[in-house]
Formats: structure tokens, sequence, C-alpha cells
């Protein structure tokens, strides 16, 4: 047996077959029209030319002027790979002994031998047969078209090829037959959405004596060919971390937070909008820049000029850090974007840039926007494990419903961070106030106190525990003593 391996051309792909095909076997590639098999295929002839591997596309549902419009569409030239039309004039020429003008009405060995006198003169290593189902419509019985496909792939293994057969599923959902034939099979799927880009995925079906990743795969259908997206496994990325300490940036909010944040665990920052969660995790971005750490923010809410105005104005200006480098702040449309997506871009900044903080803002857009809902808590838990396990420290964003009284979310993400903090409105003295506490932490040792929480001139402001007031989280505090509040201070001075 050929122990070597063929790459596909797309390196995500060859991640998840644990580094290619196996060589000289036949494998299916299956999905409706629309999927990107045919430019799955062109990519496979792609990386053969480039490793000195004669390629050859033969088909029977696209012309040869059509695959030489696609693969320019994703600037590629066909150059140097043999395609071959069965529904050209060169197929259906006397020398073919053809003489009918629709593929649907040749005879079915005529069309098998015409593939294997190919094959013997131009001696390709790399064959694309496109596709299957017009083989389908000639063969007429399940038994025939089978004997036909086994006498392919036996012919093809003689001369050493390997092979990807085509499949537009018009047989049905999976054709069984097919799949007990092919070493592996692939499956590609497109889904609609109601509002934002088809999302696309893809699937290892069988690997025959490989150990793929199972699973699926959010892969991308661009200029440039399919980008695939491997999906996260977290546990095979751990090592060693520096678990020491980080500042926040504001000494109150680490001694709140028990010392300050833990390399290797995630915050969850709650609160209704406006509250300051934002720009308290901006603080923390600004902090880890001027440590000489890097921070990669991905802002799903909010624009980048709003973001950087605002920092500007409360004394957290960003753009020095991201001229240097040190913040990367990445906006992205989650309607345009897919969840492995996303993981991979995260993974690529942690990996390649050495990125130490992330921060996510917020969990609402990315949860809403995305499809797969069910499944984006498990993708999310995922990640965070994964980031955790590579010792990054990681802020979560989440905004709740309401503004004072009872809060909610519209799902409960408290079990996926390490810690949580806790931002709350609350009246008194005929004001509304903000407040700040930490709910949980599974590293610290964390103040149990509700600490009065402002935004001024120079960033975050975290005050004494409020232990002069009560019900400070149901919104209606009550006041019961002299303690003075952080606005007590500011009184306005005349101008020299």
């Amino acid at each position: 047996m050929p122990s070597s391996l063929t790459s596909t051309g797309i390196p995500g792909l060859d991640d998840i077959l644990g580094g290619g095909l196996p060589a000289q076997h036949l494998y299916l590639v299956e999905g409706t029209p629309g999927t990107g098999k045919t430019t799955l295929a062109l990519q496979f002839l792609q990386a053969g030319r480039a490793a000195g591997e004669r390629g050859l596309y033969v088909t029977l549902s696209e012309t040869s002027e059509e695959l030489t419009e696609v693969a320019a569409s994703h600037g590629w030239s066909l150059e140097g790979i043999e395609v071959y039309d069965l529904v050209s004039d060169e197929g259906l020429s006397e020398e073919a002994e053809q003489t009918v003008l629709h593929p649907s009405e040749f005879e079915l060995g005529e069309t098998t031998r015409d593939v294997m006198r190919l094959v013997n003169e131009q001696k390709p290593q790399r064959v694309v047969f496109d596709s299957l189902s017009e083989m389908r419509l000639l063969a007429q019985s399940a038994l025939r078209y089978r004997r036909q496909i086994l006498a392919l792939k036996r012919f093809f293994a003689q001369r050493g090829c390997t092979v990807l057969m085509l499949d537009d599923r018009s047989g049905g959902d999976g054709d069984q037959h097919l799949h007990s034939i092919a070493h592996g099979v692939l499956h590609l799927e497109q889904n609609t959405n109601d509002y934002g880009a088809d999302k696309r995925r893809l699937r290892v079906v069988k690997l025959r004596g490989v150990k793929f990743r199972s699973g699926e795969h959010d892969f991308n259908l661009d200029r440039g060919g399919l980008q695939v997206f491997p999906r996260l496994v977290a546990s095979e990325h751990e090592q060693r971390i520096d678990e020491r300490l980080v500042s926040t940036g504001t000494a109150a909010l680490d001694t709140l937070l028990g010392g300050g944040l833990t390399p290797g665990s995630s915050l969850l920052l709650a609160g209704p909008a406006g509250v300051g969660k934002t720009t308290t995790a901006i603080s923390c971005a600004v902090a880890a820049a001027r440590r000489g750490s890097k921070v990669a923010y991905y802002l799903f809410d909010e624009g980048l000029g709003t973001l950087r105005q605002r920092s500007r104005a409360l004394g957290l200006d960003v753009e020095p850090y991201m001229s240097s480098g040190h913040i990367t702040i990445r906006t992205l449309d989650p309607a345009e974007v897919s969840p492995g997506q996303f993981a991979h871009s995260v993974r690529m900044a942690v990996e390649q840039d050495g990125v130490q903080m992330v921060v996510i803002d917020s969990l609402n857009a990315y949860l809403h926007a995305m499809p797969g809902g069910k499944y984006l808590i498990l993708q999310m838990h995922e990640l965070l494990a994964y980031l955790n396990l590579r010792g990054l420290t990681t802020l979560l964003i989440l905004s709740l419903h309401g503004t004072v009284g009872e809060m909610r979310a519209d799902v409960d993400l408290s079990y996926l961070s390490d810690a949580m903090l806790n931002f709350r409105y609350f009246e008194a003295r005929g004001n509304l106030l903000k407040a700040i506490s930490v709910i949980k932490s599974r590293t610290n040792a964390h103040e149990q106190s509700i600490r009065e929480f402002r935004l001024g001139p120079h960033g975050v402001e975290v005050g004494k525990a409020l232990s002069d007031f009560q019900g400070v989280l149901s919104g209606a505090a009550r006041y019961t003593g002299t303690q003075p509040l952080l606005g007590d201070s500011d009184i306005a001075t005349p101008s020299a």
C-alpha cells in the first residue's frame, strides 16, 4: 500500500486529513451545486502541477471554456493541466466514434473507454472526474453503474493515479454504493440564512487507514479558492504558562479581583448598555500594551471610529498602541463571518502574532447573528479552553437587558468564564450611579464588596465599598449612613 500523502492544495483541508490524501486511491467529493466541488478539484490539480505531477480533468458536465473561466476567476491558469471535454467537438469527433450530441445519450462503455484511453496517453498522477451524475444517467441501472465505477477504480489504481470523483448528489442523500467503493469521502454543504452570507461546511465522511479530524468544519469560497477552517480541539494546544497576576490598569479594580487578572483565565464583563464594560476592557488592553504585551480586540458591535473617539475622551487613547502593533482591533460583521472562521482568526493571532490578551466585544452580537446557535456555546467553550491552555487572558463582554432592577441575558454564559464582573446602575441622591462587583473567581480570593464605579477623564475609577447603601443590585439603593461618593469631591474650581 502506498504510504505517501498527496496534498489537496488547501492547507486547512490537509490539516483535517492528517497531512493530505493517501496517494494512488480514489476519493469521492460530494455536494449540491454551488458548494465548491469544482474549485476544490482545480486546487487539487494546481497543487499537483506545483509538485511536478501531471494532472487530468475529465469533464462530462462543463465545457473546457467554462473551466477556464472558473480558474481565471480565482486568478489561476490551466496551463500544464490537461482538460478533456467529453461534450466538446473533440469528444464527439469521428476518431472518438461518437455520433450523438448529448452526454446523456453516450454509451457508458464508450465513455469509460475514452477515459481509459486518455489516461494511458497522458499518464497523469492526478485525475479529476466531473461528474458522476452523468455516469449515473448513462448507466440506467445501479448494478451497471457500480460495475463501471469499480472498473475505473481498478484501472486508476493500476496506473498509480490519485483520483477525485465529483458528485452533485442528484441520486439522493448520499450514494452508499459510491461510499463503499471510494477510499475516502468528502461532503460539502451550503446553508442559506434569512440574512447574511451563506455558510459552507465540510465533513470527512470516511478516510480509510487515516486518523482524520471528524465533525463539521467551516470553509469560505472566495477568489483564490477554498479556505478551510479546521474545527478547534483545545486539548491539542496545552503548554506551560506563567500564572503571575497582571494588572488591569486600575489599582482598585485589581484589589477587587483579588490582585489582578490571571493568565490562562477568562473574565466576563456583564451589565446593561452604557455602563462601562467596553471602556473597562479598553483600560485592561491599554495596561497590557504598556507592559509590552500584544492584544487582539474583536469588535462586533460598534465601529472602530466610535471606539477610538470614546477611548480618547476618557484618556485611554489606543492610537499609539495600534500604530506600534501592540493593540490590533478587528471589526467583524457577524453576518459575514462563520464561527470556524472567527476561531481560526483568533488562533492565528495567538500562534503567529504572539497575542497575550483577547477581547471579544460583544458576545451578544456574535451569538445572535451566526447560524447554528445551539452549537455556538460549545464552540465558544472550546475557544476559551484553547486560550486558557495557551496562557492568554480573555475578556468577554456581555450586555444584559434592562437598566435598573432585574437584569437578564439571552443565554446564560456565566459558566463559561473563570471570573465575572457585574456592572449595575443604581439610583441614589437623585442621580443614576454605577456599581461594580465580582460575582465569582475560580482563581483568586476576590472581594465580596460592591464598589462604586464611574468613567472619568482619566479612564476607569473604582471607589470604596458601598457599605452605607442597601439594595444596590436591585437598582433601588437605600442610603443608611454618611458615606461619600465619587462625585462628592468634584468641586468646580475657578480658572486661574
